[in-house]
């Protein structure tokens, strides 16, 4: 298996050191890991359950000891809405109730290879909660920079497990900014949208997928986005089983934002090759609150490249819908009712078919923003 042994830049291939501080290149791109293992059925670990049967397959140094709370191995189940047959990718049951969590863990495994003890992330919820969860079983001082908006369950979580929670006032933007100058004094910015590590966490579900569906990918794979880290996990994963000649196709991708914040869905219907900030209402989705996400462009090709579509649904459809899913058993944060409230769309476009797998992935559990009664 090759392990990769630096980052090089998406752009103009400059190279970093595993260890760096810096998340993105100095001419501004994206830094990626320089090698990858390649897709192999035979690298899944059968005696491993979970994200950690893939652990061959991550880009994760063999001597680095895996930190985890018992992430990967979610449910797919049966949801009929609409008047048709759905699966659901149950993300929601992940130890930290988000899939942030399969991102964090292999994140935070490569920090203790690296060394690295102090790191700190902006986040409106979830990727901080779960960034503090495994930050504090690897015993990594952590600081969460989040919005003033941020759900109070979510905030409690952070501080449960240890984290130092730095409430910053006015737009999510602001709060990055404040991470970015804690990383400029020292902390490891653990950027669940920056870092390469992270991203490789999230291809694990496309993974899962492929298993839990007899070896096969879906036709459709639905679900919400704000910055893009599960869509393009998914993306890459997918790209790596097609690239591997274990399937023969890539799902078609359809990304659903909040119509009060959906700069990815007017680019892609605009045709645009990059995302220009948006239009910010307030929505009860805080998870996809992004005005400009930093990967739009990426986004954009992913969706292009799978023949996916982006969709966007009201503040009244998102609630109704995640109380309608309550009454079925699931019990979802209003980010994730945003990917089911997609569903209706895509039959009324007839670009879901009757007889093909669409999987909408239910991204974080009810409890993460539930308020007391």
């Amino acid at each position: 298996m090759t392990v990769p042994n630096r980052f090089v830049c998406s752009s103009c291939q400059r190279e970093y050191p595993l260890d760096t501080r810096e998340w993105l290149c100095a001419c501004g791109g994206f830094l990626e890991l320089k090698d990858w293992p390649a897709f192999d059925p035979a690298a899944i670990d059968d005696a491993e359950a979970g994200l950690w049967r893939y652990r061959r397959l991550l880009p994760l140094d063999d001597g680095w000891q895996p930190i985890t709370l018992g992430e990967g191995g979610t449910p797919l189940l049966p949801l009929t809405w609409a008047g048709r047959r759905f699966a659901c990718k149950v993300e929601g049951v992940a130890p930290t109730g988000s899939f942030k969590d399969r991102g964090a863990a292999v994140l935070v495994t490569a920090l203790c290879g690296l060394s690295i003890r102090r790191a700190v992330e902006d986040s409106s919820g979830n990727a901080g909660a779960s960034l503090a969860a495994y930050a504090a079983r690897a015993g990594i001082a952590c600081e969460i920079c989040v919005p003033n908006t941020a759900a109070g369950p979510k905030l409690a979580q952070m501080e449960a497990h240890g984290a130092e929670v730095i409430e910053i006032k006015g737009r999510r933007e602001y709060a990055a900014l404040a991470a970015w100058a804690a990383a400029a004094h020292g902390a490891y910015y653990a950027s669940h949208v920056f870092n390469p590590f992270f991203l490789a966490g999230t291809e694990t579900l496309a993974f899962e997928l492929w298993e839990q569906l007899g070896n096969r990918v879906p036709e459709s794979v639905v679900l919400p986005v704000g910055n893009g880290s599960l869509l393009l996990g998914l993306y890459r994963g997918f790209g790596r089983l097609l690239a591997a000649g274990v399937v023969e196709r890539l799902p078609r991708l359809v990304a659903v934002q909040a119509a009060a914040c959906a700069p990815i869905y007017h680019a892609f219907h605009a045709g645009q090759l990059a995302v220009e900030p948006a239009p910010r209402d307030p929505t009860v989705a805080s998870g996809l609150a992004i005005a400009q996400p930093a990967r739009g462009s990426q986004i954009l090709a992913a969706l292009r490249d799978t023949q996916g579509t982006a969709l966007c649904v009201s503040e009244e459809a998102i609630l109704e819908t995640r109380d309608a899913l309550a009454r079925c058993g699931f019990y979802v944060e209003e980010t994730s009712a945003v990917a089911v409230a997609g569903l209706e769309e895509l039959v009324e476009l007839s670009a879901e078919t009757p007889g093909e797998t669409t999987v909408v992935i239910l991204t974080g559990h009810g409890l993460k923003t539930a308020s007391p009664a």
